[in-house]
């Protein structure tokens, strides 16, 4: 299709001189961001008669002042427990992010630095799970395929060696800092599935070049993706006209100017959008395939003129696409059609959402 593309071919043949630069200025800014936001108190070595900055008597651990450094970074561990707890069961379905990347950041793993790995940092702190739970319903209410088959126990994962990190990792920095510089939004569950897609493509490009910076440029292809999606995880904001509300109501629109019996259909079992379409959009798909399908559909998104706006194209398309089993099924049987989608083409899929789109 002239309008899709394939997204790592197209990075590696369009980087002029200036634009090489301009990433290295990136990279080198999100490096500074590791140095400021990784390293917090309680971390600062004491050896060699060094003694502690980061405890004094004016800053200690037990310092109630809402300014305190100490109380900012236990306030930062409530996220980084939800963050760790997400990216942990990242794609179960496959290996990837289970395995050691071959470029840790030496920033963080140098024993000569004085920085912490999350990991580390995680396994220390003493907080409970329920007090950081920001989960919005429906987001992980249903399993994508694969992850039901529970591959990976959240309590069974191997053990690397000192000066080696897991991809997961990774990915988990990349949503803590993240969390830190949008303090208003910070970290909402669902981001680690949208950042999964991004790190995958730059990790396992061809070139070594990219491989070594995946995680700089990760965040920063992130930061712009969040930056036009952002609304889908601002609760104050899903009954706007930028809210999820709006877009959810907006494939039932399509729906039933496309396919008016399929849409009465469902209006007469109740099954409302928000039902299904508020994972499927929030989320941009990423739960509803395994991973080179969503790269793939991912490619055709971003691709569009409209950009997110062919999502709503898509998400009627992969109704009409099961309306036979729709209109065959009842309330029970069609839940769980729309929660765990039986079709793995999207090839077809993106098909029909062009045809839509462009009022075939």
């Amino acid at each position: 299709f002239p309008w899709s593309f394939d997204l790592s071919h197209c990075i590696n043949n369009c980087i002029t001189t200036s634009d090489h630069y301009f990433l290295i200025i990136q990279q080198d800014l999100y490096a500074q961001f590791l140095r400021e936001m990784i390293i917090q108190p309680g971390i600062a070595k004491a050896n060699l008669g060094v003694s502690r900055e980061d405890v004094t008597l004016e800053d200690h651990p037990l310092n109630p002042n809402p300014d305190s450094r100490w109380n900012t970074y236990f306030k930062d561990n409530e996220v980084l427990l939800q963050i760790d707890k997400d990216v942990r069961r990242l794609y179960p379905d496959m290996a990837f992010f289970q395995r050691p990347t071959d470029f840790p950041c030496q920033l963080i793993l140098d024993p000569e630095n004085e920085y912490e790995t999350l990991r580390r940092r995680v396994e220390q702190t003493t907080l409970k799970a329920q007090t950081v739970n920001r989960n919005r319903s429906g987001v992980t209410n249903v399993s994508s395929p694969g992850k039901a088959l529970n591959l990976y126990p959240s309590n069974e994962y191997e053990v690397l060696p000192n000066g080696c990190e897991a991809h997961w990792e990774v990915v988990e920095r990349i949503l803590f800092i993240y969390a830190k510089l949008n303090p208003g939004i910070a970290y909402v569950q669902g981001m680690n599935e949208i950042v999964g897609p991004i790190y995958y493509t730059f990790a396992t490009d061809p070139s070594s070049q990219w491989k070594e910076h995946a995680e700089a440029d990760t965040f920063f292809c992130f930061t712009s993706l969040m930056s036009e999606n952002r609304d889908n995880f601002i609760k104050s904001l899903d009954d706007s006209q930028c809210g999820i509300t709006f877009k959810m109501e907006s494939v039932f629109s399509k729906l039933k100017e496309k396919d008016t019996e399929l849409y009465l259909k469902l209006q007469e079992q109740n099954i409302k959008p928000q039902y299904f379409t508020f994972r499927w959009l929030t989320l941009l798909l990423s739960q509803e395939f395994l991973l080179p399908d969503v790269i793939r559909i991912w490619d055709s998104l971003f691709s569009d003129q409209e950009r997110f706006e062919f999502l709503i194209p898509v998400c009627c398309a992969m109704l009409t696409l099961i309306r036979d089993q729709l209109l065959a099924g009842d309330f029970t049987i069609n839940m769980r059609l729309l929660q765990d989608y039986p079709i793995s083409d999207v090839h077809a899929i993106l098909i029909k959402a062009k045809e839509l789109q462009d009022g075939l």
